[in-house]
Order: structure tokens, then C-alpha cells, then sequence
């Protein structure tokens, strides 16, 4: 029997399609289309209003974009001070992140106590949910069973369609403390279909806290250093949260606005943040210095590292791209703290281990990118390194593998998610869509007979 869907003909068919949806580029301008709801300035369209986080990188003076040192606010407190008096008090702070995010104020230590209590008895997943979601339907991907497993869970509660808030506020909290389990189980099944691999699967241990949690999953001994787990305990922390207008949050935001169930939200949120334009950029990063790693001879050198940079830019090396992933950002400019507080830990760590030489290199792309990008695009743009550049190495220096880069970042988003998920409730009232302006020209109907 023909397929339909094989051969020339379905390259005819989607070579009609790109003719019959082509654009021309200058009707964005002549219908004032903000693409990618970006303002031609690179400011972002204004969609919503939050109590939430604020993202700050820049100010305008008399009109004009004027850069700042980046600042990443969330609910009021600045994340320089939250991450500070966390170490400064040798404790850990994701859960308390998580708190403040999604309640909106700071806990007190019988509230922090209790939510990670509440945290940890929800870590377990429903029975028989591993051998039915996870085991019988392994993924390569491990963001795709996160997304899945997510979506599945809906099954599983008897309260799904309960809009209220207290019950939307226990769903999330579950999701918060579930998510690392499933991470963890879907890896485990995919090492063990698709990569050859022994599956280790652990119990639950209870008195662990998430950072210690996933390491403690992930590793076929258990064992980890207070530091790693700190280490991996900041950048839950960082990584938590960062506004209503990055990809995934609107997301969550546009689907909440529906009235659509969390786990159908939750679930979309997942699958937005997988993209490589957002929450892989930094397996893009780590693939970028494997491959400068092979091609120059002296790491340290920083005229050798400056040439390839320059083939780089000039679309001769690494994926052909023309791209120095991990640095620029959309709303940063002068510097972004998250990437600062991470660079000051990572290196901490890294001191006096093999892997130093691997941030150093990393500190060294992020130093000659300014002027290599202006000598080879001619570009005053100013830019700066973003999270993504040290954070998968930092996975990689936690021996996390490189396939859960992204799902480790939605584990930690899974707060900031909820957080805009409960305020969209709240606040929202109205179902968002923006408008598109329609070119299609009206035709007249053809009968089938006289088609050609």
C-alpha cells in the first residue's frame, strides 16, 4: 500500500507549504508587528503585571537603553542577599526559596521546618506509577518523561479539577518535591534501554532536603560532600525563578489563563523550557567548549583562544551556528547575577581540581568575547556572560550527567512556575491572546474535479 507520508511527494507537498506561508519580512514593519513580542529597541512588550521576581538590566534614560549591572529580585529581596545569608548561616536554601516564591514572604523557622517536612513526604510517587509512566515507556529524553510523567499524574488525583487555591497550592508543592524522583527514575530506565547500562534505582531517604536529594538518586553509592550539595543547593536557588516574561513562565501564564488543570500548565511550562533557545542553551555551552577544548592546543593561551573565537563568529568551527553560547542575554547587560554568584562558588570548588582548567578557559571566552565580537561583527552591543556559561559545568563537576542539564533546571523552575501559576489566578481574570494580522488574501473555491 502507497504511504502518503513518504517520498517526493510529501517534499512536494511541504515545499507548497513553505511557498503558501511566506512572508515578506518588511510587513513586520509596516503593520508594526513586535516579534517575538520584542520592542525594536530588544526591550520586552509589557503583558502582565507581578508581585513575583523582577529582572533588571538596564534603564531607560530620555529613551534611550542605558546598561546596569544586573539585579534579580525575588519578591522584594535581592538574590545576592538571600543567597548571602544562606551561606553565611551554613544552611541550605532552596526550600526556602521555594517558600518565599510561592507564599510570597520569608518563612519563619517552624514554617521553613514544616514545609520541608511537608517537601519530603511528598517526594513518593503513586503506586505502580514508575512501572506504568516510566519503566514501560522509556524516553531518550529525559525532559520528554518529565513532561509526560507530569501530565500522567493528573490521573492520579482524585482533586484534579479542583480550582481552589489551597488545593492548587498542595498540587504544586507535590510537583516541587516529586519532580527530582522522576528525573531521577527516568534516567535510571534510560541508561538502562537506550544506553546499555546498570539501573539503579534508590528508596526515597526522607531527612534528605532536594539538593541532597538528587545526588543522592543520581549516584550509585549515595555518597556527597556537604559542598557539592551546596554547591548544587545554589543553583536550584538561582535558577528558582526569573520573571513572567521568559518562555516557559509565559507559558505557564497562557495556560492558566485558560482554566485549563496545573498539570496540563505545569506539564506545556516543561516542554517550553526543553527548546535550545531556552533552558538547553547551557548543554550548548558545554558542547561549545568540548569542542574548543579538541581544537586549541594551548587553553591558556589567550591569542589561540581569540583565533578560534574569531572562526567561530565566522561560522567555521563548532556547529556552524556563527554563536559564543552563555554569553548575551535578553534583559542583562552589564553583568548577570546569577552567573556571578555561580562563577565566585564554581571556582571555589573547582580550586586545585582537574576540571580548573576548564573555567579558567570558560573565563577566558567570556573576557574575549566583547572585543572579538566587535572586531569580527563590528558590534558595540554590550554584553555579558549569562548563567548558562558555568552552570553545566558546574553539573559536570557534580558528575551529573549532561542529558539532565535541563531537566535539573526545571526541578528548580518548577517554583517559579507555581508561583506565577497561583498570581495568574488570582489576578488574571482574563484569558490571554494577542492579536495577529491576517495577509491571507480571500479566494474563490475550486470543485475537486478542477483542481490541477
Amino acid at each position: 500500500m502507497p504511504s502518503f507520508i513518504s517520498g517526493a511527494n510529501i517534499t512536494d507537498l511541504c515545499s507548497k507549504l513553505a511557498e503558501n506561508t511566506a512572508i515578506d519580512p518588511k510587513l513586520y514593519e509596516k503593520y508594526h508587528v513586535k516579534r517575538g513580542l520584542r520592542n525594536s529597541d530588544g526591550t520586552g512588550v509589557v503583558a502582565g503585571i507581578t508581585n513575583i521576581c523582577n529582572v533588571h538590566g538596564y534603564i531607560m534614560n530620555e529613551g534611550e537603553l542605558e546598561p546596569i549591572p544586573g539585579q534579580l529580585i525575588y519578591r522584594g529581596y535581592n538574590i545576592n542577599d538571600l543567597v548571602g545569608n544562606v551561606e553565611a548561616e551554613d544552611r541550605y536554601g532552596y526550600e526556602e526559596t521555594s517558600f518565599l516564591l510561592l507564599f510570597g514572604h520569608l518563612p519563619t523557622e517552624k514554617e521553613l521546618k514544616t514545609f520541608c517536612t511537608y517537601m519530603s513526604l511528598k517526594r513518593d510517587l503513586p503506586n505502580g506509577f514508575v512501572e506504568d509512566m516510566i519503566l514501560k515507556a522509556p524516553s531518550k529524553n529525559i525532559m520528554n518523561k518529565l513532561a509526560r510523567s507530569v501530565l500522567a499524574l493528573y490521573s492520579y488525583d482524585d482533586e484534579c479539577e479542583n480550582k481552589e487555591l489551597e488545593n492548587e497550592m498542595r498540587t504544586a508543592i507535590s510537583l516541587i518535591a516529586k519532580l527530582p524522583v522522576i528525573m531521577a527514575n527516568a534516567y535510571q530506565v534510560k541508561r538502562r534501554v537506550f544506553d546499555n547500562a546498570s539501573m539503579i534505582m534508590h528508596p526515597i531517604n526522607y531527612e534528605e532536603n532536594t539538593a541532597q536529594c538528587i545526588l543522592s538518586l543520581l549516584r550509585p553509592d549515595r555518597q556527597y560532600t556537604k559542598d557539592e550539595a551546596q554547591m548544587l543547593d545554589r543553583l536550584l536557588m538561582l535558577q528558582a525563578e526569573h520573571g513572567g516574561g521568559n518562555n516557559s513562565s509565559f507559558t505557564c501564564r497562557v495556560l492558566t489563563s485558560s482554566g485549563t488543570d496545573p498539570y496540563s500548565t505545569y506539564s506545556s511550562a516543561i516542554c517550553s523550557l526543553k527548546g535550545p533557545r531556552h533552558g538547553g542553551a547551557n548543554l550548548q555551552v558545554i558542547n561549545m567548549l568540548d569542542n574548543f577544548k579538541a581544537n586549541i592546543k594551548h587553553w591558556d593561551n589567550e591569542g589561540e583562544v581569540a583565533d578560534y573565537m574569531r572562526k567561530t563568529l565566522r561560522k567555521e568551527t563548532n556547529d556552524g551556528s556563527g554563536l559564543i553560547y552563555g554569553m548575551g542575554h535578553a534583559v542583562y547587560t552589564i553583568s548577570d547575577p546569577r552567573a556571578l554568584i555561580l562563577k565566585k562558588k564554581a571556582f571555589e570548588l573547582a580550586k586545585g581540581k582537574e576540571i580548573e582548567a576548564e573555567f579558567r578557559l570558560l573565563d577566558t571566552i567570556e573576557r574575549l568575547t566583547p572585543e572579538v565580537f566587535l572586531e569580527v561583527k563590528g558590534s558595540t552591543k554590550t554584553m555579558c556572560a549569562n548563567v548558562d556559561m558555568y552552570s553545566g559545568l558546574v553539573y559536570r563537576m557534580l558528575g551529573i550527567p549532561d542529558e539532565l542539564f535541563t531537566p535539573l533546571f526545571a526541578v528548580a523552575r518548577m517554583s517559579g512556575w507555581a508561583a506565577h501559576r497561583m498570581e495568574e489566578i488570582l489576578t488574571g481574570g482574563r484569558i490571554i491572546r494577542p492579536a495577529y494580522k491576517t495577509i491571507a488574501k480571500e479566494q474563490e473555491y475550486i470543485k475537486l474535479a478542477d483542481r490541477k
